[in-house]
């Protein structure tokens, strides 16, 4: 079942439908765009268009950058994760010999 949630982006109001457990990402959503379009609304004269423009540009560009971060590291986890498997495997071979 949707939601109909009421949000305001500066200033305006807008409609828009969440699924119950989406509405507190969506307002979260709605404050980060909202932050970024007051940043930029700050530095440029121009129109709501192509402010909106570079705050989805400003965003993603953000989002690419901590995606990136997160993955960055992956060979890294993926030795760690083996060499406890390793000890792991060596743990459990001197347990088997105790009994």
């Amino acid at each position: 079942m949707m939601e109909t949630l009421v949000i305001q982006l500066m200033g305006r109001e807008y409609q828009v439908s969440a699924k119950p457990e989406e509405v507190e990402s969506l307002q979260q959503a709605v404050a980060m765009v909202n932050e970024k379009l007051l940043q930029l609304s700050g530095k440029t004269t121009s129109g709501s268009e192509s402010l909106a423009v570079m705050a989805a540009l400003h965003i993603a560009h953000d989002a690419v950058v901590a995606q990136r971060q997160s993955t960055s590291d992956l060979p890294g986890g993926k030795r760690r994760i083996a060499t406890m498997a390793e000890r792991i495997d060596q743990a459990m071979a001197k347990q088997e010999k105790l009994f």
